[in-house]
């Protein structure tokens, strides 16, 4: 397959694309972690079209109407591809269910000799109907309309490979971590190759950009940080400038603190996803003068929605204004967020209402 356009020495006309290049732009790009989601009516009923929620990941069909549907109605400047970071491991082997209030469960691994069940060999097979979405929302959006692929960061799949489901306090991923280095050291390197391999053909599919969620990057203390999130996200995104010099790419340590700083130097990301916790004031002054910024308005604020809503996004536009600063949330769109409130957010950002 040939490389998108965007992956080429080119300069992006698409707003999204733009900003991620450093241009300047009228406004802020907007778009939404899980703006495909479960607040929206006609994403209920296509997942109850699908019959489960992994049916519905690979199923290119309705993958591409979900991811499409909040383009449609908010007008995003960028869809995001519809899958789940865990769907990496599943192609690797492991056992994955999605079960009812309990969420993903999988059959964890408890010793590093469980390691060689993995098998990065089949992954593509696998992962075929993924990258058919990918064509097929690409070929379904408006001109303007950016397209991003994702994936999982080594060390948040891992957690979940290790734990066997999402954990609290991720004691067997950390236990790893401290008192079996090798063995996840291991892991690392099949997912780093697993996860480059996997961008890659999202971006051959069509994405124009891509992001690495990091959810549980916030778990480990400065020294593991630097082992187990820094480092496997430097080589996959050196993998994939390699081969695409131009691609943008996002990550997103969820929970990082002060260790954001110094982040995007070190890994080669092109932006960097900011978590609500993350005080604006700081990431203005230590983030945003050396990097593209995104987010991070809290979800919360987009559920209570009137004058709250408001000063939260008059407090974010204020803070970085026009230039390498993207809309978005500091982590997903909850099930209970009403749409009028997703609408007077794009309605607040795309006019740039902003009060002194």
């Amino acid at each position: 397959m040939s490389p998108v356009p965007n992956a080429q020495a080119t300069t992006p006309t698409k707003p999204f694309l733009r900003t991620l290049a450093g241009l300047p732009s009228a406004r802020p790009p907007i778009w939404l972690m899980r703006q495909a989601g479960r607040y929206l009516p006609e994403y209920r009923e296509t997942r109850a079209k699908a019959g489960s929620f992994l049916d519905l990941c690979y199923n290119p069909e309705l993958a591409t109407e979900v991811t499409l549907q909040p383009i449609r109605r908010f007008g995003f400047d960028a869809a995001i591809l519809f899958a789940d970071i865990l769907l990496l491991p599943q192609a690797l082997g492991q056992g994955l269910a999605f079960k009812e209030n309990e969420g993903p469960v999988l059959d964890a691994i408890r010793t590093s000799g469980e390691l060689a069940r993995l098998d990065a060999n089949g992954i593509h097979k696998k992962l075929a109907p993924v990258y058919e979405a990918v064509s097929r929302i690409k070929a379904g959006l408006p001109d303007e309309c950016a397209l991003i692929g994702f994936a999982g960061a080594p060390w948040t799949v891992a957690t979940y490979m290790l734990e066997g489901r999402g954990s609290s306090d991720h004691a067997a991923a950390k236990t790893w971590a401290f008192g079996n280095p090798e063995g996840l050291d291991a892991l690392m390197d099949i997912l780093v190759e697993a996860t480059g391999a996997y961008l890659e053909r999202q971006v051959q599919a069509g994405a124009e950009a891509v992001q690495i969620f990091d959810t549980w990057a916030g778990v480990l203390p400065e020294q593991e940080f630097r082992r187990y999130c820094i480092e496997p996200v430097k080589r996959i995104i050196a993998r994939l400038k390699g081969k695409y010099p131009s691609l943008p790419v996002i990550a997103f340590p969820r929970g990082a603190g002060v260790m954001y700083d110094g982040y995007a130097a070190a890994t080669g990301a092109d932006a960097l996803g900011m978590d609500y916790t993350l005080p604006v004031s700081w990431a203005r002054d230590h983030l945003w003068p050396k990097t593209v910024v995104q987010g991070n308005l809290d979800p919360r604020l987009l559920v209570v929605g009137g004058q709250a809503l408001a000063d939260g996004v008059n407090r974010l536009l204020r803070s970085f204004p026009q230039q390498r600063y993207i809309f978005n949330l500091g982590h997903g769109i909850v099930p209970e967020t009403p749409v009028r409130h997703v609408e007077e957010l794009v309605r607040l950002v795309k006019g740039m209402q902003v009060s002194a």
